[in-house]
């Protein structure tokens, strides 16, 4: 099975499915990733204030949390940090489309579309235009994942809110997800910040305990074809 998993900044794709990556991977499934957002300049009073080596530094990390993760490749793009809402969405959904005819994916991972961050809805919105189910779409299975940070931050006040229906156990894999997000550590926060390795384990096991897993991700189900 052919997976691909499009994540609007670096570190989305751990903190919502590094442990299901980890586990499909390790299941013989081709996994890959695309980031849509370079991620670092929204911290600059200018996008072009920001140094060219943070930019490379970032997406180095990526790809190191790629290969831990065990993914077969990382596709990177440069969407403004935090302004996804400022490109024309059909340059959104295109880019995507582009992504979809040529990886041929059944099944696709994205960010969940009532989130915080403007950038995460963006991206639900434009992969759910390009994987709409047309004659010859490849995609069967399209589920939203949350983002610690930005998914719960919203405190279901935007629509829709994140209501998971699938749950995938990572109680293997879950070290495999803490580990990847260190790569990431000018992203990494301590304790009790949702995204230090003590809260992530901690999601983890509560949603593990909604379906009698040690750990788990949760998803929601958005289409499925058969």
């Amino acid at each position: 099975m052919r997976c691909l998993v499009i994540a609007a900044h670096p570190d989305d794709e751990v903190l919502g499915c590094g442990g299901s990556i980890a586990r499909l991977s390790r299941e013989g499934n081709e996994v890959l990733i695309a980031i849509m957002g370079e991620g670092i300049t929204s911290r600059y009073a200018r996008r072009e204030e920001a140094e060219k080596r943070l930019l490379e530094e970032l997406q180095k990390k990526t790809r190191d949390a790629t290969t831990l993760l065990g993914a077969k490749d990382v596709f990177l793009y440069n969407l403004p940090d935090n302004q996804f809402d400022t490109v024309p969405m059909l340059n959104i959904v295109k880019i995507i489309e582009e992504l979809v005819y040529r990886l041929r994916p059944e099944v696709v991972y994205t960010q969940h579309g009532g989130d915080l961050n403007i950038d995460h809805t963006v991206t639900f919105r434009a992969t759910l235009t390009a994987t709409r189910p047309m004659a010859g779409c490849p995609v069967k299975d399209l589920y939203a994942y949350e983002v610690p940070s930005s998914t719960e931050w919203a405190f279901q006040r935007l629509e829709t809110a994140f209501h998971p229906n699938v749950f995938v156990d990572i109680s293997a894999t879950i070290d495999t997800k803490i580990l990847a997000m260190q790569k990431y550590d000018s992203e990494a926060r301590k304790f009790p910040h949702p995204r230090s390795p003590e809260a992530l384990r901690a999601i983890a096991r509560r949603w593990g305990s909604v379906v009698g897993f040690e750990c788990a991700e949760a998803f929601e189900l958005i289409r499925s074809v058969r």
